[in-house]
Parts: structure tokens; C-alpha cells; sequence
């Protein structure tokens, strides 16, 4: 993290396109919010697209804008993100999943500086300086064809990437009690200690959910403390899963959790546990039952 540190502070005061490399909640969208705080467009906010959260239908006209009338629905001219963050910084968030027809569109923003908006032929030019995310392999995406190999060149200019919480674990105290400090201002809660069983845990924890993960379990900690001491529920299976041999079980055991807690320990149906698994309902709760796999808490509602 510290050569992260280096880099952001390298890469900030010019305005180098920057590609921020990382697994599911590491922390890309903070490397982005801190390059762009450190440079000089600093003074206008940083504009966020989710490039995997926008339909392929719509992420055009969200882009780059449109006309009144250039679609049906299109009732009004709207602007579109990079108008929006024109002398500012725009971070697109898992780049890796935009359309291949809209890339050409995206190489030539970056190339040239301008774009056209949907229903209307006259170049907007802009100045804006691109952040993109990844928790894909674009150079593999290239090879497949899926991605732009101009783009991925255009793109890779500056990269860093993020490493996972379980390659530094000694961060992990640092970073809870930062998290504890935060919440207990949004709670109104103080909290003194932290069993030193319960941090060690958390620092044998593989964490796959990264920092997203680390987050989200001090916060309902928080919620649910009504003491000066916090104990943080990082569920026992994966805690004794992450700490044992990696035998066959062990691995079995570490692979089903992480895919109960990918589906919110959905087992049947699209998209459930079993299917992701490649098993039957019955087969997966028997293998559960076996390898003392059990959700702790109860399911959270949001």
C-alpha cells in the first residue's frame, strides 16, 4: 500500500489516464477519489459511472448525452456524464464491462477530446481526465476479442493496482479501528477495546470480499454493540477454514462458504448456491451438514 501511496501522489498532478487494478471491494473507488483530490481538478466533484450497472441500451445517451427526440423517451435534451465532468475527473467503474461498440466512442474521447452527443453530428470537445477500473483481466479480454486492444493501450498508462486484504493483513487493525472511529461518530457509541482473539481472527480471515467485506461487519457490529468492548461476527466457519491445512476439505470448505456468501446463503433457485456449485439442493446441505458449515447470524434486510 505504500507504493500505492507513491503512485497516487506520482500520478495526481498530471493528467495521465489512470487504469486502478483490484479485486471486488479493494478499494478502487477510494484510489480514484484520492487521485483526483490530490490534482488540480480538484475544486469540481469527480463524476462516478458504473459502466456494469447501466443496460447496454442506455449507456450511450448516459455518456455522452442526447438530444430532444434522438430516441423514443428522449423528451428533453439531456448532458451526459463527461459534459458533466468537463474540467473535472471521471471515473468509469468497471471498464472492463462496456459495450465493444461504445469503446471506439471512449478511445476517441480520450485520443481526440470530444464526442458527439446521440441525435446531433457537432463534436463537443471537453477536458477531462480519465480514471478506469477493473476487477478483469483486459489483457486476456483482448486476446478474446471483448475489449479493444487501442483502448486497453490508451488506458494503461498509469496502472495500479490494488492488493487484496489478505496480502496485508497487518493493515487490518489500522483499518478496523479507523472504521470503529468513524462509526461511533454516526452511532453516538464508544468503543475501548477490541478482544485481541476476535482481531486475530479477523487477521486470519481471507477476506474475499476485501474491504467492502471488513466495512460492512464493523458497521453491523456497531449496530448491534451495546457496550465500551466490540466484537466483530466474522462467521467461525471461515474463520477455522481460513486457519486449517489447506487438505481437500479444508479447500471444499472455504470454496462452498465463499459461494453461500456471494448468494447471501441463497442455496435453491437461478443463480443459488447449488446451481453456482454444480450440485443438487439435497447434495449441497449435505455436504454443509458434513463440513460443519452453518450461517451464524441471521440474514441482513435492506
Amino acid at each position: 500500500m505504500g507504493n500505492v501511496l507513491l503512485q497516487i501522489k506520482q500520478v495526481a498532478a498530471t493528467d495521465a489516464t489512470v487504469l486502478i487494478l483490484g479485486e471486488t471491494g479493494s478499494g478502487k473507488e477510494l484510489i480514484a477519489r484520492a487521485i483526483h483530490n490530490a490534482s488540480a481538478r480538484k475544486a469540481r466533484a469527480m463524476i462516478k459511472v458504473n459502466c456494469a450497472a447501466l443496460p447496454a441500451a442506455l449507456i450511450e445517451a448516459e455518456l455522452f448525452g442526447h438530444e430532444k427526440g434522438a430516441y423514443t423517451g428522449a423528451v428533453s435534451t439531456q448532458i451526459g456524464r463527461f459534459e458533466a465532468a468537463n474540467g473535472s475527473t471521471i471515473f468509469l467503474d468497471e471498464i472492463g464491462e462496456l459495450p465493444l461498440e461504445l469503446q471506439s466512442k471512449l478511445l476517441r474521447v480520450i485520443q481526440e477530446g470530444q464526442f458527439e452527443r446521440l441525435g446531433n453530428p457537432k463534436p463537443i470537445k471537453v477536458d477531462v481526465r480519465v480514471v478506469a477500473a477493473t476487477n478483469k483481466n483486459l489483457a486476456q479480454a483482448v486476446k478474446d476479442g471483448s475489449f479493444r486492444e487501442d483502448l486497453y493501450y490508451r488506458l494503461n498508462v498509469f496502472p495500479i493496482s490494488v492488493p487484496p486484504l489478505r496480502d496485508r493483513r497487518e493493515d487490518i487493525p489500522l483499518l478496523v479501528w479507523a472504521m470503529v472511529e468513524e462509526f461511533s461518530k454516526v452511532f453516538g457509541k464508544t468503543i475501548e477495546r477490541i478482544p485481541r482473539k476476535n482481531m486475530e481472527a479477523m487477521e486470519r480471515y481471507r477476506w474475499p470480499g476485501n474491504i467492502r467485506e471488513l466495512r460492512n461487519l464493523v458497521e453491523r457490529a456497531m449496530i448491534l454493540n451495546s457496550g465500551a468492548t466490540l466484537v466483530v461476527d466474522i462467521q467461525d466457519g471461515s474463520a477455522v477454514a481460513a486457519d486449517e491445512p489447506l487438505t481437500m476439505e479444508g479447500v471444499e470448505r472455504m470454496h462452498i462458504y465463499s459461494v453461500l456468501e456471494k448468494t447471501g446463503w441463497r442455496i435453491r433457485g437461478a443463480n443459488g448456491a447449488a446451481e453456482i456449485l454444480g450440485l443438487k439442493p439435497t447434495t449441497l446441505n449435505s455436504r454443509m451438514k458434513k463440513l460443519g458449515i452453518k450461517r451464524k447470524s441471521p440474514p441482513e434486510h435492506t
